[in-house]
Parts: C-alpha cells; structure tokens; sequence
C-alpha cells in the first residue's frame, strides 16, 4: 500500500492545497476497506465517507453540499466543515472539520462524478462487478435493510447510466486473497501495476 501512497502523495495539488483522490465503486465492492487501509498508509490522511453527505432523501443528489460544504473551503486552503448524516436518526450531526491536508481521500458511490471530477488528482474503481458488490452490500447489511437495498439498487443504476465513473477512472483496484491488485484504468496513463500484499510489501510489474 506503501508504494501507492508514494505515487500519490507525488501528485500536484487538485483542489487548492489538497491532492484529493476519488474512491468509487458498487455499493459493497469494499471502498470503505481499502479506503482505510490507503489513509493509514499515508500516515492516517482524512477520509471523507460519502455516506456522510448523502440522505434517504437524496441517494446521489448531494453535489451542491458537498461542493459548498467541503470543495469550495479546501480551493480556499482552509478547512473544510460538514454535517454528517446519521441513517437512524434521519438527521445531521453536529459540524464536523475536515482540514486540507496534502492527500485526502473520498470514498463513496459517486465520488468520481461530472461535477467532482475537475477537482481530483486521482480516480480510482473497485474493479467488482455489480451483481457481486450487491450481494456483498446485503448480507454486510441484513435482513433489516433488505427494503432499502432494492430502492437502493434501482437508484444507483440510474446514477451510473446518467454519469458513470468507471470510465474516466486513473486506476482500477481488484481485490486479492493476499492483498489488491492496481491496475491503469480507462483514463489513466501506462504506469506499472502494483500488487499491494497484507504481509510482505508491494511489488510492481509492467
């Protein structure tokens, strides 16, 4: 993971002082997971979880927050404050602060999206087909969120038909027994692929 970091942390800023990197994928392909182990990489860089930002209300129609809440401080190199949604209680949370370090990683279906994509120094997919991150997301969930799961499904393949992600994504991430596998995505420029392994180190091939 170590050698992933080092590439991003090599970036020039996207979004005034931050190198912001776009996590995105099926609901349930595992950017939660991989998210974090790439912030601990990068010496515990701020993750923002687009489940904070959305609502039962708006799914995928959370643009206009997350740009005056988070984007829009970050291009003034200040930090940014937002209110997180909490899925029980169907209510926003105290403000919570999101300081513009040099890499700050969004993870979340939709973080790659028309309106967010001119911001990001990187943009990776959760290389799981659909199908697959879906069954993963329900039985992670259970039987309780069983009614939200399929208003869910239907709403994430309208968003992906109207303003898909993978295609304009730098890297794709598969998931392996021993750790990821980063390859050049649709967008991204020839570089090595990375194996990213739990125990031994990364390694590279061409």
């Amino acid at each position: 993971m170590h050698a992933l970091a080092t590439r991003l942390r090599r970036l020039p800023p996207s979004c005034g002082p931050v190198r912001l990197i776009g996590i995105d994928g099926h609901a349930g392909s595992g950017k939660t997971t991989f998210a974090g182990r790439l912030a601990a990489a990068l010496d515990d860089a701020p993750v923002l979880h687009l489940d904070d930002i959305a609502t039962h209300e708006e799914l995928f129609g959370w643009t206009g927050r997350l740009m005056a809440q988070v984007i829009e401080p970050f291009g003034r190199g200040e930090t940014a404050r937002y209110l997180p949604y909490d899925w029980r209680t169907r209510r926003f949370g105290a403000s919570r602060p999101l300081p513009p370090a040099p890499v700050v990683l969004v993870e979340g279906v939709g973080a790659g999206r028309r309106a967010l994509r001119p911001y990001l120094a990187r943009l990776l997919w959760l290389e799981v087909p659909n199908e697959e991150a879906w069954t993963r997301g329900r039985s992670r969930d259970g039987e309780e969120q069983q009614e939200f799961w399929a208003g869910w499904v239907a709403a994430e393949r309208r968003h992906f038909a109207e303003d898909p992600s993978r295609p304009y994504a730098d890297l794709l991430v598969r998931q392996r027994p021993e750790g990821y596998e980063v390859l050049p995505g649709p967008a991204g420029t020839a570089q090595p692929t990375l194996f990213l392994t739990h125990g031994n180190g990364p390694s590279a091939v061409c």
